[in-house]
């Protein structure tokens, strides 16, 4: 039976190429939102999920993050990296003096902006689910609008390509996380995310925590927190850990930090992405 594979959609995304990439002979469903892609793979309705969780200039995607952390009873199977290149698409008969309006993803916007606030400094910015669907509301567009996406969605929509390349900084990737029922088996080259919260704060309290790892010679590749959304000044702290779950290191440093916090929640090991040479 042909793998199906969920995607933050329509065609035409970023997070359509990361699939396509990760699972080229799978078939794919798109959808419309990242809690629609956490839920199909929930429901049974796919297999895996593909959703992106970090870009290189903007930081993390939160919406992602909120949903692992409290909505989500799915594990972290896998990563993919691409490069990010953000074109300007407009309709044929549109020019640059013309776009009063520009749509794309909030992330996509804020990947372009500086180029924005150069070229298009009075052009009212329009958030959209994707960029592919900001290509969706340009097409349906009577005023002089562009949206920033990819050159696919140039091609499926058919619109112009006014310029390409249009991101703050060439080296823009972004990182996509595969989500499902279970992690991935130990590789020798795998990272480990978590979440944690502790139940007061205190003193010292997360340079405690970060001393579990460090004493037990386990990489930190990512330290970062979110709101409990519980209370103002109270957060969860986000862990990317070199090595698997499985590791007797990690083993005991979760051992040890589980009675010391009020949660902790494992979203999975999975290998660690490795930069294809074609990328």
């Amino acid at each position: 039976m042909t793998q199906k594979v969920a995607y933050l959609g329509p065609a035409g995304t970023f997070t359509e190429a990361a699939a396509i990439k990760y699972a080229p002979d799978s078939e794919l469903l798109a959808l419309t939102t990242t809690r629609g892609v956490v839920n199909a793979v929930m429901n049974r309705e796919a297999d895996e999920g593909v959703v992106p969780i970090e870009n290189s200039l903007e930081g993390s995607v939160t919406d992602t993050l909120d949903l692992l952390i409290h909505d989500s009873s799915l594990n972290i199977a896998n990563e993919v990296v691409i490069p990010i290149e953000h074109c300007l698409l407009v309709q044929s008969d549109t020019e640059m003096l013309d776009i009063e309006v520009i749509y794309s993803h909030p992330q996509a916007l804020g990947q372009c902006r500086q180029y924005l606030n150069q070229y298009f400094p009075n052009a009212v910015p329009v958030s959209a689910l994707s960029t592919a669907a900001a290509a969706e509301q340009l097409e349906q567009s009577q005023t002089g609008a562009a949206a920033i996406g990819t050159l696919r969605a140039a091609e499926l929509y058919g619109l112009k390509v006014l310029a390409r390349g249009i991101q703050d900084n060439s080296s823009n990737v972004t990182r996509f996380v595969v989500l499902a029922d279970t992690d991935h088996v130990p590789t020798g080259n795998d990272k480990t995310s978590l979440c944690f919260a502790f139940e007061e704060d205190k003193p010292g309290i997360l340079h405690h925590v970060l001393g579990i790892f460090a004493n037990r010679g386990i990489n930190l590749l990512k330290v970062e927190s979110r709101p409990t959304k519980q209370s103002l000044g109270r957060y969860i702290f986000l862990l990317d850990l070199k090595g698997h779950r499985e590791d007797t290191a990690i083993v005991e440093a979760l051992e040890i930090l589980s009675p010391q916090v009020s949660m902790l929640k494992i979203f999975g090991s999975y290998p660690q992405y490795v930069e294809d040479s074609n990328d």
